[in-house]
This record gives structure tokens, C-alpha cells and sequence, in this order.
């Protein structure tokens, strides 16, 4: 079966969007640690550096989720086409830019021949 058109812009937004979040660790990291382990007297604010860890672990486990995807949506791979989709759920949250991608995202990789192609894909083994 022919590869879907889109499945190649859609795995290089996986991969922008990884990028952007390990950006954002980046950022995270050393403008927001910093901040938060100084106050006046000197230690740390245990809530602030809480939330940043926090902050920074939802933002690899996004940008993991992204990468993974990406990788399995070039792969042909089923799986990489589920994580493609949950990867486009939180999008849905990005008004307005975000949900109309996530929403094209979700419903690109729902059509019938679309998951016919991942399907015969994990079919054949190499």
C-alpha cells in the first residue's frame, strides 16, 4: 500500500514540537532554577523548585512522546500513529493555532485509509 501523503509533514511537527519542548527545559533550566533556589536569605523555595521539576518532567515526557512518534509515523509503525494522536490531544488545549492542528492531526490519522496503511505495515516483518 502507497504511503499517505501527510504522514511526513505530520512526523516533522512531531519533531518541531520535540524541539520546542527541549527548548523550553533549556529555558526552564537555567533562567527559572536559579530564581528558585535563591531568595533573600539565600535557600531554596521548596514549591517553586518543586513546580519547575515538575514543570520539566511533563516537558520531556511530552517531547519523548513527540520524538517517539515521529520516529514510528516514518516507520510505518502502528504504534507511532497512536502516539501521534495522543501526542495531538494536549494541542487540542493551544487555542487557536494548536487545536486546529491537533484537530487535523486526529483527524488525518483516524481516516480508514490510514490506518489500513499502518495496519498492513506491522503486517509485513522484515
Amino acid at each position: 500500500m502507497k504511503k499517505p501523503d501527510n504522514l511526513t509533514l505530520i512526523a516533522v511537527w512531531e519533531f518541531f514540537t520535540a524541539f520546542a519542548a527541549f527548548v523550553a527545559i533549556v529555558i526552564t533550566a537555567f533562567f527559572a532554577f536559579p530564581d528558585a533556589t535563591n531568595n533573600i536569605s539565600g535557600s531554596a523555595v521548596p514549591g517553586t523548585v518543586f513546580l519547575f521539576s515538575i514543570s520539566i518532567l511533563v516537558l520531556i515526557c511530552y517531547g519523548g512522546i513527540a520524538i517517539a512518534g515521529g520516529v514510528g509515523l516514518l516507520k510505518g509503525k502502528e504504534w507511532g500513529r497512536i502516539l501521534s494522536i495522543v501526542h495531538a490531544a494536549p494541542s487540542l488545549l493551544s487555542f487557536p493555532i494548536g487545536t486546529v492542528i491537533g484537530i487535523i492531526i486526529i483527524m488525518y490519522l483516524s481516516k480508514t485509509e490510514v490506518k489500513a496503511y499502518f495496519q498492513d505495515r506491522d503486517k509485513v516483518t522484515i
